[in-house]
């Protein structure tokens, strides 16, 4: 249920979380390491590991190469690797 008094930097802090835990989630079904999604992605594998812990506010494009590193759709629509 929404809290509509709930202030705006908890909800994005909520958002970051939640991205972070799924992301987690999916690499570890996926039997991907950090590194490994980096490489997919073309980020540095300290970045993603501080995605993971819910420590970064990320872009929608880094947004779109996680979720096509992990192998998911993105709601920015499909799309195919480069190269």
């Amino acid at each position: 249920m929404r809290n509509q008094g709930e202030k705006p930097q908890i909800r994005e802090l909520r958002a970051q979380l939640l991205f972070a835990a799924n992301m987690k989630r999916i690499r570890l079904q996926k039997a991907l390491t950090q590194e490994k999604v980096a490489e997919f992605a073309e980020l540095h594998p300290n970045y993603i590991s501080s995605v993971e812990r819910g420590e970064r506010n990320i872009s929608i494009r880094n947004i779109d190469r996680i979720a096509f590193a992990l192998g998911v759709l993105s709601l920015l629509g499909n799309r195919v690797p480069n190269g």
